[in-house]
């Protein structure tokens, strides 16, 4: 991709965003039908937490692996050919799932998550700095939280329509007859990744360049990515976040089923989690810039997130469930505020940045395992003390670590 000019800040970005709201709709509609997976595959293949956790791992470990190959992608293909190559990678995957539940092999149902999480990783390495780029860096919170709600309101619809599919009725059967009901669902969801592929390709997405033009007087003396205390310290924090969002999502249904909530209950529980993060990126696009900050935003977020959490772990029933539900709401600022607050001021280090960031998403497969294994063998809700350490860190880079301009 040759580097073009970033667009003057007045122009209308209207088109283009819609466009990227509707990939990021994509994003959420098959990145929250993992909780779903991991409670329905938990009980059809008699897997231990930590086993149906391997769900999240196979998907978002794609991140770490394909994050750079992929910004190497999109240099040499452009936003919009990567994208549709995503979108069709995407389908790839999500046709696996049938021979996978025909053969009743978990193993191959995991290659065709990584399968789904490469092609993701792709749209994220361009939709994530797309959105940041198109208009002024000090509202690219707002804009991302438009996304946001795109991808929310997607993970709603997919936990209605695979929760009544997978999860409905007092058990889920065991064996092979189990997964049939995963064949058809899948068959569509394929022909939509196909069918979306091609007007990704069809369409008049422009390209754009993601080197800043108000760069620091010192950026340009940086010889190295690792030079930018702002966006090392800003992968770390996104690491954790991303665990932090799959643990407090994911695991929800699993918990409450633990503590005596049946499947009829329990499959709405990741619902809750999706509406306080949709409440939360509509009161940013509301708020920020125009009465809070990006970084002010990020550090009441964590603050909420901390007490909520040792709320869940103190409480017992429906509320420890409410707790963790409403995490949703707490964490929401921390995504659209990190990108922003990472990138700032790299120049044309900025795709290696992005990168960097998207691998970061590696949380999402390495740390739910972890809370699998404090799920299984110290107590279910305790596990969620593992959240504590990650939005502590989250805190402190909100507060000092995104200042920093050197080592």
């Amino acid at each position: 991709m040759t580097p073009t000019t970033a667009p003057p800040k007045s122009q209308n970005y209207t088109g283009p965003l819609l466009i990227i709201g509707a990939l990021f709709f994509v994003f959420g509609f098959v990145t929250w039908t993992n909780s779903v997976l991991m409670a329905f595959f938990k009980q059809a293949f008699n897997l231990s937490t930590v086993g149906s956790s391997l769900v999240a791992s196979a998907f978002f470990i794609s991140y770490t692996l394909m994050a750079i190959p992929s910004s190497a992608l999109l240099k040499r293909t452009g936003f919009k050919n990567g994208m549709s190559l995503g979108l069709l990678t995407m389908a790839v995957g999500t046709l696996v799932f049938v021979p996978a539940a025909r053969a009743f092999s978990y193993p191959l149902f995991l290659v065709g998550l990584f399968l789904i999480g490469v092609g993701l990783t792709v749209l994220q390495s361009a939709s994530n700095p797309y959105a940041t780029i198109l208009g002024p860096r000090e509202s690219a919170a707002q804009r991302i939280s438009f996304m946001g709600i795109a991808n929310k309101m997607a993970g709603i619809i997919s936990q209605r329509v695979f929760g009544s599919l997978f999860l409905t009725g007092a058990s889920v059967a065991v064996g092979p007859q189990s997964l049939e009901k995963v064949v058809t669902p899948y068959l569509v969801l394929t022909a939509i990744l196909i069918v979306l592929a091609g007007l990704i390709r069809l369409s008049n997405l422009p390209e754009v360049s993601e080197e800043q033009d108000d760069l620091p007087s010192d950026a340009t003396s940086h010889t190295s990515v690792w030079q930018f205390p702002n966006l090392v310290l800003g992968v770390i924090a996104l690491f954790c976040y991303v665990g932090a969002e799959v643990i407090s999502g994911d695991t929800i249904i699993n918990y409450g089923k633990a503590i005596g909530f049946g499947n009829d209950e329990a499959k709405y529980f990741t619902e809750y989690t999706l509406y306080g993060l949709l409440a939360g990126y509509l009161l940013g696009i509301v708020a920020i810039p125009r009465w809070i900050s990006q970084q002010n935003s990020l550090r009441f977020g964590m603050i909420l997130a901390i007490i909520l959490t040792i709320g869940a772990l103190v409480t017992d029933g429906f509320t420890s469930i409410l707790c963790v539900a409403l995490l949703g709401f707490a964490i929401a600022p921390t995504w659209p505020a990190i990108w922003p607050l990472a990138l700032n001021g790299l120049g044309k280090f900025t795709k290696m940045g992005s990168a960097l960031l998207i691998m970061a998403i590696a949380g999402g497969a390495i740390l739910p395992p972890l809370h699998g294994y404090l799920f299984d063998h110290i107590n279910p809700k305790m596990a969620y003390g593992l959240l504590l350490p990650l939005f502590g860190y989250i805190l402190y880079y909100a507060t000092v670590g995104y200042k920093k301009t050197s080592w």
